[in-house]
């Protein structure tokens, strides 16, 4: 019998699930649940998403088929190339699709409109590999799924992603609506892409079932992905060259496109100061982008794709409903690695997360509620996982809440896990537990630091209600200073405090201040317990970290807006770190460093031979 064509009737299989999945649809929200302890709320929200497999749109798909070669999907071969970029630090040999390989892309395209329009059921790319000159952009009630030893090689080439897009810009290319660091905007589509659906999943059988982004191979002689990145000496990008921090010409100034701004106003905007400047840096599309919603400038006039260089995300779902996420690998991705917007019930389970090129996040759900995160693998070149909710202006879809992230295991990557940067919207109720960070490559990629909090006076934001247990680092963090670096006039003085790597606990209210031409909005940080934190110095070394406990608190010396008097700028408040042993840090002068914070309490704390069990403020 064709795998395309019904195997079972699925609405008789549904049959019998329907009415226990009616009752699971009918289950109070669980914010409405009263809880002493926080944990009972981690709980209900695990014990809600875990249903989600037993709703009717997700069961039944394995009998409602549609393999990709039914619609035309053809294999490819797969040779060696003499050069491409391993990591950001890193190139060599490696492999590819053979030049002139079938496209995939309509085939994919065709099977998945095919499943939708059929009311549901999975896709299937079976074994072998496949190359792909295009997003796969999926539609309500479609499971996408990889066989074991399925692999499919996206497109190096930036163009294919301006190709499909349903927002036709001209020069620009067709394009999708998107966020980039946290700020609206219309640009090139991720390699697998989704808006507005529900009841969709991507789906492997294991960590042979891969999406390769090709990442670091070249399109042309010079370029792929991670070489816009721009960091001179990494990520292969050759000076002058485009990138996301090189000036671009097609962005133009800022006032003509807002007239209401007041001249100081796009002072402030485009230089950091109401007195004006010379420097084009902000024209570079990384600065450009969130000067475009400091200056309100709407959606609709945010358009970057061709002839600009931000990279799109690997895997990006944007307002969908019911997602699940499961038991494939991705690899060499252009961004981050999983970036869904404004999603509600999402479950990520026994994914590897593994790309360690330049801002390659493993999982940065972004004004998201109700998220799992269950059993996955990151092995990054950036943060692990890092929650947001958008950056300046751009806080229309509200807070990132509810999330549970349980039994993972982070490997290499700057943060285990994080809050922030982007959080102008706030975020709260993030619960992690039964957390192991390996650190694995500590020798040669060292996580940065393990539990984090980032924000300043650009981003600022509520974050409230984070609870952390039961995380283990055996091989301890990165033993090398990376120091803050404050403004001018700032009360911290240079080289005194590690926040950028070394921290084991990091609550960072000033990070990278000077990346941000606007500051104006004071964070606030409360409400956060972490315990049964272990962390062991790394085999050959007798430190475990640089230092254990980092709170730097908001710097109000920073704020560099018109209105006077300032906005009022508070503590970190409400901290408890309990039963918890760091080992030894580097820095045994100060192996807590604290600025701006009242209240953090430290219960049966182990760093060195000293055990605390004090209340402390700074």
């Amino acid at each position: 019998m064709t795998d395309d064509r019904m195997i079972l009737s699925r609405r008789t299989l549904l049959a019998g699930t329907a009415a226990g999945a009616a009752t699971l649809a009918l289950k109070p929200p669980v914010w409405a649940l009263a809880a002493d302890d926080p944990w009972d709320l981690a709980h209900a929200i695990s014990g809600r998403l875990e249903g989600l497999r037993a709703l009717p749109e997700f069961l039944g798909r394995e009998f409602h088929q549609f393999h990709v070669t039914a619609y035309g999907a053809v294999p490819c071969q797969i040779v060696a190339i003499p050069f491409l970029y391993l990591s950001s630090t890193t190139s060599g040999a490696g492999s590819a699709p053979a030049t002139g390989s079938f496209d995939c892309y309509a085939a994919f395209a065709a099977a998945i409109a095919a499943c939708h329009h059929a009311g549901g059921g999975r896709v299937v790319v079976p074994a072998g590999n496949w190359y792909c000159a295009g997003p796969i952009t999926l539609l309500s009630n479609v499971d996408f799924h990889l066989a074991s030893g399925a692999q499919i090689w996206f497109s190096p080439n930036p163009a294919d992603y301006a190709k499909y897009g349903p927002y036709n810009f001209g020069a620009n290319g067709n394009l999708v609506q998107s966020r980039w660091q946290g700020n609206d905007c219309y640009n090139f589509s991720a390699m697998v892409y989704a808006k507005d659906q529900e009841n969709i999943a991507l789906t492997g059988e294991d960590w042979t079932s891969i999406l390769n982004g090709q990442a670091g191979t070249l399109y042309n002689a010079t370029n792929c992905w991670w070489t816009w990145k721009g960091t001179a000496g990494a990520d292969g990008f050759v000076a002058g060259q485009p990138s996301e921090g090189t000036a671009n010409p097609l962005n133009l100034p800022i006032g003509p496109l807002n007239p209401a701004l007041s001249t100081a106003e796009v002072n402030l905007i485009e230089y950091g100061s109401a007195t004006g400047g010379t420097s084009t840096s902000y024209t570079k599309d990384s600065s450009y982008l969130p000067a475009l919603s400091e200056a309100n400038i709407p959606l609709q006039a945010r358009i970057f794709g061709v002839g600009h260089q931000l990279p799109p995300c690997m895997i990006e779902f944007f307002n969908c409903r019911n997602v699940w996420l499961e038991g494939y690998q991705v690899t060499n991705t252009p961004f981050w690695q999983h970036h869904p917007i404004a999603c509600k019930d999402l479950v990520i389970r026994k994914v590897y997360a593994n790309s360690i090129g330049p801002n390659n996040d493993g999982f940065d759900p972004e004004a998201c509620d109700q998220v799992l995160v269950d059993q996955v693998t990151f092995n990054t070149g950036d943060d692990c996982i890092a929650i947001k909710s958008g950056k300046d202006n751009d806080i229309e879809y509200g807070p990132a809440q509810n999330h549970v992230i349980r039994n993972c295991t982070m490997n290499s990557g700057h943060g285990g896990i994080t809050l922030g940067s982007e959080m102008s919207a706030g975020v709260q109720n993030i619960f992690a537990e039964n957390l192991s960070m390996e650190n694995q490559n500590y020798a040669t990629n060292p996580l940065n630091i393990a539990i984090r909090v980032k924000t300043n006076l650009n981003r600022g934001g509520t974050v409230e209600n984070f609870h952390v247990r039961n995380v283990t680092l055996p091989n301890g963090i990165n033993l090398t200073p990376s120091f803050y670096k404050p403004l001018a006039g700032s009360p911290i003085p240079t080289n005194t405090v590690s926040t950028n790597q070394g921290g084991v606990i990091t609550l960072d209210c000033d990070y990278s201040p000077g990346s941000d031409n606007v500051r104006i909005r004071p964070p606030t940080i409360k409400n956060i317990t972490i315990s049964n934190v272990t962390v062991t110095a790394p085999p050959g070394a007798t430190a475990s970290c640089y230092q254990a406990i980092i709170v730097q608190g908001p710097v109000a010396a920073d704020y560099d807006g018109l209105t006077s008097p300032p906005p009022t700028v508070v503590p970190v408040e409400n901290v408890t770190i309990r039963n918890s042993s760091f080992g030894t840090p580097v820095n045994t002068t100060t192996p807590i460093y604290l600025y701006n914070i009242q209240g953090l309490t430290l219960d049966k704390v182990t760093i060195g031979t000293t055990v605390y069990n004090t209340v402390l403020s700074a």
